[in-house]
Parts: structure tokens; C-alpha cells; sequence
């Protein structure tokens, strides 16, 4: 990304390309207006002469050859109330490729520069117009893939996390300055009782800390999606259940083993939250080349799951491969479906203590509600208990508070002994924490580290 110049107007289209009813291009920088009257052909005022927050409607004109490049309207934005806290102009022209290309070109030839990905949501962060969690949130908000996601977006753009996070800062910076205020007592003055008092209070910062680490899962799943595998012997039901949660008949179910050769994929969302399930092979010694790559992509299917479903015949005693198989899986990272029940029960959940597991029958009465609130028990794990509240921590913020509360708790750890020697490095502990905690909403943040961050971001955002 380009080093930042208040000084620098940069210009980008805003909207997203195709067919549309209207386009618009964003100028922002000093001088924006003016060099936009460069190109409005409307009613006086010029547009620098306009007060904040009015528009006015005019042609755009290319300023060397005077053509008409199309007929708009031109919002006009003083600084510091704008998007980017910068004087900036917003034109609003007919959609489709070409109009808001040709009043892009004409702005870059005026003197205008092109604005680089996310670089209008990095000045609004750089201005002060908010902090890093709100801008993140802007991504989060574009990329949403349910309308849950979208929800606690918002909820964090209007800065929901960033205050809970800056609360969190305050709260460690006094009891860090009373950390290091006790290393000025003369030796044998210091009341016996303030290490105590600021350890409880280091402790309530742990307990928010973990607080916010728990809602990582939720938020992972929410921005990322979580891969949820099915697998299982052939003929189990498990094309019958991807069908249930995808709602449709997205794969071929048939009597006859081997059907299912390849991994198929589907997008869902349960209860608001994506997933991405995905049907395997039936895992058995194969008879054909085919088949066999099929399970052989069944396997790297699973090593990349967040969760797997497998699916076993409740009316048949478990095989030795399918005892194999859930001995060598993570107990919570799968469910088992005790599927064929209306054929006779051989297996029960009792028989399986160490898993969680569920007796269905997909074929006779499909419990999919049910089913699908086990799967987001198992992936979400500690799912909020409203869409206000800030879940949606990204795994930079993950980072930066498992780093904060390691140092905490070394801080902690030396307070405990009461001992003098530890006060400093219970100091030095507490002052890195902080240093983590301020990162998360963008204290002492590098260039390097923000560019990588906006570089995420679409161009015109």
C-alpha cells in the first residue's frame, strides 16, 4: 500500500462491477472538491463553495476534451464529516462498466491517485473516525455469509468490541502503574496488603481475557465457516444426510455401495451460521482404481475438518474398521449418528460413553433440527446468548489475547511470591500484556501490519 499523505486525493469506483442501476466513485483527500469541480458541469455553486452534507446534480465532463461522460449526482462531504474524516465527494452515476470507469479515468487524469485496496477505511482509521475493531468489522460486514454474521458485524462496528477491548486496556493500565508504583516504596513500607489487592484485580483482568477467548469459536465459524465432513461405511445414509441439511436432493442416494465416489460439497447455513458440509466416499477396501482415489480424498477431506459426522448402522454391531476409525478421532471433534434405528438397535449411545452420539433414523423419521443443533453444539462450543453481545473476535484479536494472557499470568505468578525482587518483572509482565491488549484496537500498530490488514479489502472500500 502506498505511504499515507492527507494531502494525496485518491479516487475508486465503489460499487460492485455488472449491471446496476447506479455506480459510485469515491474521491477523498484535501482538495477532493476542487478537483471534482473539475469535472461538474452542473448549477452554481461549484461544489467547493457547497456546505457539508448537500448534493447537486450535473453532467460529468472529461475537464481535456469536454465530453460528456454521463449525467450524475454529486454528494458533497466536508472534513471531519465524512467517511474518511477527509473533505471527499461521492458521484453517483448510471450503473454498469462503463460510465463509472470513464469518471474514474477522467478523475485520475485531473490529478486524482487510485486508491489502493481498503485505503479509504485505513484513513478513516488513521483520522480517527474509529478504531482497528471497527474496521475489521467493515470487511466482516462485506464478507458476512448470514445474516447472524451480519448482525454481530454491526454490533462490532458500532463498537461493541472496541469498547469492551479499551475498558479491558484501562483496567491494566492502572493496576500495571500500581504494579510499578509499589517499586518506589522504601524497603519495608510497603502494606502487606497491596499485592493482594492488585492481584485480585489481575485476576478479574484474566477472567475478562478468557472471557473474550472464548467467543473465538463462535466467531471463527461465523467469518470462516466450518467444514463439517460426513463419512462412514458405505451405505450408512450419508448422501441421505447431507440431502436433509442441504434441503435438496444435492446427491444421488442409492441401495448400491460405492455410489459416491468423489467428495461433493455443500454450502448451508444452520441456525445462522455457514458451514460447508461435505459427502465422502464410503470408507472400505475398495474393489476399483476409482473408488479407492475416492476414499483417498475422503481422508484429506477429514485432516481438514472442523468437525466430522459419522454415521454407522445402529442395526449392525460396529465393524473393527469402525472401531478403528473413532479411536483414531478427536472425541470432540466428532458426532456420531447411530443411523438404521427403525431396523433394530445393536449399538446405543451408552455404548459409546467417550462420544457423542445420536439415534436417528433418516430414512423413517429424520430428526435434522435436532441433527443440525448437535453440529453447531459441536463447532460453535460456547455459542453468545445474543447477537449484541461482541463475538466475533478474529484471530489476530485470538493472537494477541492468548499473548496477554500468558503475560498476565506471569505477573500474577510474581505477585504471589510477595516478594520485592518480583516486582519488577510483575511490572514489565503487565506493561507487555497492555502492549498486546492496545495492538487489538490499534495502539502502536505498524505501517507493515496495517497494510497487510487493509490489503484484505476490496478496492473502493
Amino acid at each position: 500500500m502506498a505511504d499515507f499523505s492527507p494531502a494525496d486525493v485518491v479516487a475508486a469506483i465503489a460499487t460492485a462491477p455488472g449491471a446496476g442501476a447506479i455506480a459510485i466513485v469515491r474521491l477523498s483527500g484535501s482538495g477532493a472538491l476542487a478537483l471534482a469541480d473539475r469535472l461538474y458541469r452542473g448549477a452554481a455553486p461549484a461544489l467547493a463553495a457547497r456546505p457539508a452534507g448537500t448534493f447537486a446534480h450535473g453532467p460529468a465532463v472529461a475537464p481535456d476534451t469536454g465530453e460528456v461522460l454521463d449525467d450524475a449526482l454529486w454528494l458533497v462531504f466536508r472534513a471531519p464529516h465524512s467517511y474518511t474524516g477527509e473533505e471527499a465527494v461521492e458521484i453517483q452515476c448510471h450503473g454498469g462498466t462503463q460510465p463509472a470507469r470513464r469518471i474514474l479515468d477522467a478523475l485520475l487524469a485531473a490529478g486524482a491517485r487510485q486508491a489502493d485496496p481498503g485505503e479509504f477505511t485505513k484513513r478513516a482509521f488513521l483520522n480517527g473516525k474509529i478504531d482497528l475493531t471497527q474496521a475489521e468489522a467493515v470487511l466482516d460486514l462485506i464478507q458476512a455469509r448470514s445474516e447472524r454474521a451480519a448482525r454481530l458485524a454491526t454490533a462490532q462496528l458500532e463498537d461493541a468490541l472496541g469498547r469492551r477491548i479499551r475498558k479491558l486496556y484501562d483496567d491494566l493500565l492502572a493496576v500495571s502503574a500500581d504494579v510499578e508504583a509499589m517499586l518506589d516504596f522504601p524497603d519495608d513500607e510497603l502494606p502487606q496488603s497491596v499485592p493482594n489487592e492488585i492481584l485480585v484485580r489481575l485476576e478479574a483482568v484474566s477472567g475478562e481475557i478468557q472471557a473474550l477467548l472464548d467467543t473465538w469459536h463462535e466467531g471463527h465459524v461465523l467469518r470462516d465457516g466450518a467444514r463439517v465432513v460426513i463419512a462412514g461405511a458405505p451405505n450408512v445414509g450419508k448422501s441421505t444426510l447431507l440431502n436433509l441439511l442441504a434441503g435438496r436432493d444435492r446427491a444421488i442416494v442409492s441401495p448400491h455401495p460405492g455410489t459416491t465416489r468423489d467428495t461433493i460439497e455443500e454450502a448451508v447455513v444452520l441456525n445462522g451460521y455457514p458451514l460447508q458440509l461435505v459427502d465422502t466416499a464410503g470408507l472400505r477396501d475398495a474393489p476399483c482404481e476409482i473408488e479407492q482415489e475416492g476414499i483417498r480424498r475422503t481422508r484429506r477431506a477429514l485432516a481438514e475438518a472442523d468437525l466430522c459426522v459419522c454415521l454407522v448402522d445402529a442395526s449392525q454391531n460396529l465393524s473393527a474398521e469402525e472401531k478403528s476409525f473413532l479411536a483414531a478421532h478427536d472425541p470432540q471433534k466428532i458426532l456420531v449418528l447411530l443411523n438404521k434405528i427403525d431396523l433394530g438397535r445393536q449399538i446405543r449411545p451408552e455404548n459409546l460413553p467417550e462420544i457423542d452420539s445420536m439415534a436417528v433414523s433418516l430414512q423413517k423419521s429424520p430428526p435434522t433440527a435436532e441433527i443440525s443443533a448437535k453440529i453447531l453444539q459441536k463447532v460453535v462450543q460456547k455459542p453468545s446468548g445474543s447477537d449484541q453481545e461482541p463475538v466475533a473476535i478474529s484471530e489476530r484479536h485470538r493472537n494477541a489475547l492468548l499473548i496477554a494472557l500468558d503475560e498476565v499470568k506471569s505477573s500474577e505468578n510474581r505477585l504471589k511470591t510477595a516478594s520485592e525482587a518480583d516486582f519488577l518483572p510483575a511490572a514489565t509482565h503487565a506493561r507487555a500484556a497492555l502492549d498486546q491488549i492496545g495492538f487489538i484496537f490499534g495502539k502502536n500498530i505498524t505501517e507493515d501490519m496495517l497494510d497487510r490488514l487493509f490489503s484484505r479489502f476490496c478496492v473502493g472500500k
